[in-house]
């Protein structure tokens, strides 16, 4: 799997950066968070939503807080102690133990599919040994640990949340654009989702991400640092 696109770092942080409210937004929406472009907007800028619930606004304020950890934190390494503190940035305040790996069971809905609690080492090795093979480009490295995080559900919440972003950092590394979900193509997405928990089979749901899920321009040249 190639790169879609292919940038400079300096270009990537600002593409990043010139679309953030919608990532939020997009990551809001696609964790069933009820709030509207607009909204996002307010919030990211801000100020507060009239209608939208303390735990809602603070879900949306964590996200923005987390891409700016991001961002801050562009050229540290990405391993499993990077990754939670990323859930905790997303679960501060409103998630259990957040930004610790999962010790109790958890359900998932629309299906009966039940993940694994999370072995520390297990997750240290899939993180070591997919973020240094040099076989495999930025996005496919970012679409990987996204479904990896997704599916390990490795924290008790705000596991979509940290996955993407989690990808974004990868991509954003990689100078390969930015990965978020359309509002629009969301219901898909979960179809594909739920088949992938219970399959543990990501070439569905891969294809889907490659071609509906990238953003980015080609301002860089494609070449060996760049695959």
């Amino acid at each position: 799997m190639q790169n879609k696109f292919f940038m400079t770092l300096n270009d990537n942080i600002m593409y990043a950066k010139r679309n953030i409210v919608d990532s939020i937004y997009t990551e809001a929406r696609l964790e069933g968070i009820s709030v509207t472009y607009p909204d996002t907007q307010e919030l990211y800028d801000g100020r507060t939503v009239a209608g939208l619930t303390i735990e809602d606004t603070i879900k949306v304020n964590n996200l923005k807080h987390a891409w700016g950890f991001i961002l801050d934190n562009i050229d540290y390494t990405l391993d499993l102690r990077f990754i939670r503190q990323v859930n905790s940035e997303v679960g501060k305040g409103i998630v259990m133990n957040e930004g610790n790996l999962r010790t109790l069971d958890v359900k998932i809905g629309g299906t009966s599919w039940r993940p694994e609690i999370p072995n520390e080492d297990a997750v240290k090795e899939f993180i070591d040994q997919t973020m240094s093979n040099t076989d495999t480009s930025a996005t496919e490295k970012a679409i990987n640990m996204m479904l990896y995080i997704m599916r390990g559900q490795l924290f008790m919440d705000g596991n979509k949340r940290t996955a993407q972003l989690v990808a974004n950092k990868i991509m954003i590394n990689g100078c390969a654009g930015i990965i978020s979900i359309p509002v629009e193509k969301q219901n898909e997405f979960f179809t594909l989702l739920i088949d992938y928990y219970e399959s543990n089979n990501n070439c569905d749901i891969t294809k889907f991400l490659y071609n509906n899920c990238i953003d980015g321009l080609n301002s860089g040249r494609k070449n060996g640092l760049h695959r």
